[in-house]
C-alpha cells in the first residue's frame, strides 16, 4: 500500500516517505532469493560421477550376464567364437532340477542362522562399548577394528589354521581340556561341522560392524530421557525397552538388511575353506553358480543360476523390506 510521499499534512506534521516492500518472489524460480536453475541441479551434477561409475562397474556386467544366461555358452562355442542362443533353455534345466532348489533352502537358512547370530552378538557388544570407561573402550574398539579390517581370504586361512585336523589349535585345546576323542578330528568331514566353522567366521567378521555402528547410534540418546527413566522407577531392562531400543530401531533394521545381502552373497569364506564339500552340501547358490559355470564350464547355466540367485535376494529384501515398513505404519 503506497502513501504520501512528499510535502506536509494539513496539520503541519511531515508526511511518511513512501515504504518500499520487496516483491515477493516469482513462479517462474527468476524471482529474488529463488535458487537458480544451475543451484537446483547442483545436486544431480554430484551423483552423476557415482551413477556413471555403477552403470559401466555392475550394470554392464549385469546386463552381460544376462544375455549370457541366454545362450548355449560351453568350451566349443568358446574356441570357436560361436554365439547359440538357447532362450531359456538354461532356466528351465535349472529350475526343473532338484540340485537347484536345495540349494535356496540351504542357502536360506545359512544366511537366516548367521543373521541372527550377528545381530544378537553385534548388539551385545555394540551397548557393552557404550557402558565401559574410555580406556576399555578404545582398547575394544581397536580390536574390533582389526578384526573387520582383516582380508576374507587372510581370516578365511586363519580358521583353516585353528581348526586343521592334525595340528590345529582347537582340537590340540579340546584333547588337553578331557575330550581326547577330538585330538584327530576333521571339521570339514560333515555338512554340520563345515558350516559351524564358516559360521564362526562370518559372524566374527561382521561383529565389528554392528558394534562399532550401534555404539555410534546409542551416543545420539539425550541423557535425559535415561534420568526420566530412572526417576520414575525403570531398572536397566525397562530402560533398555522404553529409551535405547526405540532410537535403536532404525538403525537395526537398516544393518540387519545390509547383514542379510552380505551373508547371503558370501563367498570366499565358503569356497576358500573347503570348495562346497564335502559332497557339495555346503554349496550356497554364489558358490553352486561359480562350480556350474566356471568349474563344469557350463557358461550359460552358471550366468542363468547367478541371476536367479538375485532375483532369490531381491525377494528376501522385499519381503523384510515390506514386512519393515508395516511395522513403521502401525508405530505411526
Amino acid at each position: 500500500m503506497s502513501v504520501q510521499t512528499e510535502g506536509t499534512d494539513t496539520a503541519g506534521e511531515p508526511a511518511v516517505r513512501k515504504a518500499r516492500v520487496p516483491a515477493p518472489p516469482r513462479g517462474d524460480g527468476r524471482g529474488p532469493g529463488a535458487p537458480s536453475r544451475r543451484h537446483a541441479a547442483a545436486p544431480y551434477l554430484l551423483l552423476l560421477p557415482a551413477l556413471l561409475a555403477t552403470a559401466v562397474l555392475l550394470g554392464w556386467p549385469l546386463v552381460k550376464n544376462g544375455m549370457l544366461s541366454f545362450q548355449n555358452l560351453n568350451p566349443r562355442q568358446l574356441i570357436q567364437h560361436l554365439t547359440e542362443w538357447n532362450g531359456v533353455d538354461n532356466y528351465q534345466e535349472v529350475l526343473s532340477g532338484d540340485d537347484f532348489w536345495r540349494v535356496v533352502g540351504r542357502s536360506v537358512v545359512f544366511t537366516a542362522a548367521n543373521v541372527v547370530l550377528i545381530m544378537v552378538l553385534g548388539t551385545l557388544v555394540g551397548l557393552l562399548l557404550a557402558r565401559l570407561g574410555k580406556k576399555m573402550r578404545l582398547l575394544l574398539m581397536v580390536g574390533l577394528v582389526l578384526a573387520w579390517a582383516m582380508p576374507v581370504i587372510a581370516a578365511t586361512t586363519v580358521y583353516q589354521w585353528l581348526f586343521a585336523q592334525r595340528f590345529g589349535v582347537v582340537n590340540w585345546v579340546l584333547d588337553k581340556l578331557g575330550w581326547h576323542s577330538m585330538a584327530d578330528h576333521n571339521w570339514l568331514q560333515t555338512q554340520f561341522s563345515t558350516f559351524a566353522v564358516v559360521t564362526l567366521l562370518i559372524v566374527w567378521q561382521s561383529i565389528p560392524f554392528v558394534a562399532i555402528n550401534l555404539y555410534a547410534a546409542t551416543t545420539t540418546i539425550p541423557k535425559e530421557l535415561y534420568e526420566a527413566a530412572s526417576l520414575d522407577g525403570a531398572g536397566a531392562w525397562k530402560g533398555f525397552t522404553s529409551v535405547t531400543l526405540p532410537f535403536l530401531r532404525p538403525f537395526l533394521y537398516a544393518t540387519t538388511f545390509l547383514e542379510v545381502i552380505w551373508v547371503f552373497k558370501s563367498f570366499a569364506q565358503i569356497f576358500a575353506m573347503n570348495q562346497g564339500g564335502p559332497d557339495h552340501l555346503t554349496e550356497t547358490l554364489p558358490i553352486y553358480a561359480y562350480v556350474e559355470g566356471v568349474g563344469n564350464q557350463h557358461f550359460g547355466v552358471g550366468a542363468a543360476i547367478s541371476f536367479l540367485t538375485i532375483l532369490v535376494l531381491l525377494a528376501i529384501t522385499s519381503y523384510y523390506l515390506r514386512m519393515v515398513l508395516k511395522q513403521e505404519e502401525d508405530e505411526l
